[in-house]
């Protein structure tokens, strides 16, 4: 209805205590890859891997003469750092005029918050792609990690040529069956070292629910903290394959289905000396991933600058920071079915 002059002329509006997102959607990678954080040490991450068996035994009788060759199994993977920022700028005037009675949402507060919460998820887009965006300087993202050589050819400094276990599992797969699920399970499996999570885009998931029976399409709620299983209401909607949760993940790439062992994916983080880590309270902004106590960037290595004054103008201005990079010492343990458009 349309309020009349009467009523509006002696009635204040009121607004309400929270900001909802219309925005943001869901982003499993990034909060499972990032709240399992190791720390980055060094200036290059550097790893030792072994690419290939040593000089086969024998049996041997008598006299026989012993093969002494020295073999070379080792090679080192190097990996080097990178950052990503966000920048906050705000004119002072308006924080001023937000401080007074009639603030009801605390300006500065939310602005972090959501700069932060933006930031995440477009780390989100990232941690898919190949991570030579803008330069090379994105993170690295599955498209490289899980790959066999056809996007990346280089991987961790090493050709995936000539070190072919560095070649993850990559398949074509136009229609979704559970037999190629199966067989892309298996070439991710050895022995106790299997698939922890399973990462596709909202169409695929609803295409694998097709493939299964009425009574097996049960949904269940799966942690975004990497390492934990089951969670709350507050968890990622999943559903099973040989007990693998598989998720949606908005952010993944479109057609494909990534099998991914998170005990080979890791983020490893450059803590700040400088900045303060990102410590705020989100309940102030409602409706997106964020709004729940999994899923809120704190304690995800996000560092604040705090507020900087420029010499020149009445405002401040302030970056989230982001250092570290997503990596993989053993892509052979993941794989991905990619081009899928039916069943």
């Amino acid at each position: 209805m349309a309020l009349s002059a009467r009523l509006t002329t002696v009635t204040d509006d009121r607004l309400l205590p929270k900001v909802v997102d219309t925005v943001l959607g869901s982003n499993v990678l990034t909060a499972r890859a990032l709240t399992g954080a190791k720390k980055w040490t060094g200036g290059q991450l550097v790893g030792s891997i072994k690419y290939q068996d040593g000089l086969d035994g024998s049996s041997f009788d008598g006299f026989d003469t012993f093969s002494t060759t020295a073999s070379n199994r080792r090679v080192k993977m190097t990996f080097q750092p990178r950052f990503y920022y966000k920048s906050v700028v705000l004119p002072q005037t308006e924080i001023d005029i937000n401080a007074t009675e009639g603030g009801v949402i605390n300006l500065a507060a939310t602005e972090l918050a959501m700069a932060a919460q933006e930031m995440s998820d477009e780390i989100g887009t990232i941690l898919y792609a190949d991570g030579t965006g803008n330069s090379s300087k994105d993170f690295l993202g599955l498209q490289a990690i899980v790959d066999d050589a056809t996007n990346a050819a280089t991987f961790g400094g090493l050709a995936r040529a000539t070190y072919t276990t560095l070649n993850a599992g990559y398949t074509s797969q136009a229609t979704l069956t559970l037999a190629s699920m199966a067989t892309m399970y298996n070439t991710c499996t050895s022995g106790v070292h299997k698939p922890t999570i399973i990462l596709t885009t909202e169409a695929i998931f609803a295409l694998y629910e097709q493939l299964l029976q009425p009574m097996e399409r049960i949904n269940q709620k799966v942690s975004p903290v990497k390492g934990q299983g089951m969670a709350g209401e507050a968890g990622f909607t999943s559903l099973l394959y040989k007990g693998v949760p598989m998720i949606a993940d908005e952010k993944c790439t479109s057609g494909v289905m990534y099998f991914v062992n998170e005990n080979f994916l890791d983020w490893y983080a450059i803590p700040s000396v400088k900045n303060k880590a990102i410590q705020y309270n989100p309940s102030s902004i409602e409706g997106n991933n964020y709004d729940n106590k999994f899923a809120t960037v704190n304690g995800l290595g996000f560092s604040w600058t705090g507020w900087k004054v420029p010499t020149n103008g009445y405002s401040v201005v302030g970056q989230v920071i982001l250092g570290g990079n997503l990596v993989s010492f053993d892509p052979g343990k993941h794989g991905q079915l990619h081009s899928i458009t039916g069943v």
